[in-house]
């Protein structure tokens, strides 16, 4: 049965998570600290919280957790036909893939997080999900509000039904008070450091190309769909530098994969957000969710006899 890896993206953090991977493969997270200048170990295993869930440490601390994870996965499983990522998890999903080395991943993972979360602190813009939209209507709603003159862009089209938009303050003050009349069941603010997956994102989309340029990416060993494309790219770095001012079509990526005989997907990383999209987005397809060593054990046991 043809399977894909799903990694997921920020958000998906939590302190104390995926406490058998972070002692099993201490020596990666100590490598990981190295690189990073900071103990990766320390903030995964204790926090606090709300030094996990910042930007900047959000990021590495979930590409190293979820990396880890594939590395068990793959020892006992076939390998995959394709893989995806959601938004940062796109990076980990290349790593896995072999695309750029593991090293070379966080270091622009990181650099990635410090420049989104300045950019972050630069505006005042925030993201809230659509309860109840489809794309159409959550473009519709973006595109009335930009011809009013405000800034209110779709970032994510994450499954059926599970739309987010991210914008100014007061276009999100504007899009809660007027829910009801753009046909929307309900408007929940996001607890997000920025207005990520917009134009928000320009300056740290900027820096970020310049340290894509300076990434070495190789061929990957299996597909990898990107965010911003909703398919293999032509141009990997144009189409990474591109996310951050892009929507995340990971409603489409996952249909795409279906479409051409994936009928099995793996959520790799702590969480289960990616299992539950592609639950939405593929009527049908066989889920697991690898989020501990004993997952990775028996999904990959259950993948190999297929």
């Amino acid at each position: 049965m043809p399977h894909a890896v799903l990694f997921p993206g920020q958000g998906s953090q939590f302190v104390g998570m995926c406490p058998d991977v972070v002692t099993s493969r201490s020596d990666l997270f100590a490598e990981a600290s190295d690189v990073l200048g900071w103990d990766l170990t320390e903030l995964v295993e204790h926090g606090p919280d709300h030094r996990l869930t910042s930007t900047q440490n959000a990021q590495p601390a979930l590409y190293v957790t979820s990396y880890a994870l594939w590395e068990a996965f793959r020892s006992v499983a076939p390998p995959p036909a394709a893989a995806a990522g959601h938004s940062l998890g796109e990076y980990t999903a290349l790593a896995a893939a072999g695309a750029m080395s593991f090293t070379d991943g966080l270091s622009l993972v990181a650099r990635r997080g410090q420049a989104m979360a300045d950019a972050a602190i630069g505006s005042s813009g925030g993201m809230a999900a659509l309860l109840g939209a489809d794309d159409d209507l959550a473009y519709r709603v973006a595109t009335a509000r930009q011809d009013d003159g405000g800034y209110l862009y779709v970032a994510n089209s994450n499954a059926p039904g599970q739309v987010v938009v991210a914008g100014g303050r007061e276009d999100l003050d504007w899009l809660e008070a007027n829910a009801r009349d753009l046909g929307l069941r309900r408007v929940v603010r996001l607890n997000v450091g920025g207005a990520f997956h917009s134009p928000f994102m320009a300056d740290a989309a900027d820096r970020l190309a310049v340290a894509l340029e300076e990434t070495e990416f190789g061929v990957p060993a299996f597909p990898v769909l990107a965010n911003a494309d909703a398919a293999v790219p032509d141009d990997r770095r144009e189409s990474l530098a591109r996310q951050l001012t892009a929507p995340v079509r990971f409603r489409e990526s996952l249909e795409a994969m279906a479409a051409d005989g994936i009928d099995a997907f793996v959520h790799i990383g702590p969480g289960d957000v990616t299992a539950g999209l592609a639950r939405r987005s593929v009527t049908g397809a066989e889920v697991h969710v690898v989020a501990s060593l004993e997952d990775a054990a028996r999904v990959g046991e259950l993948l190999s006899v297929q």
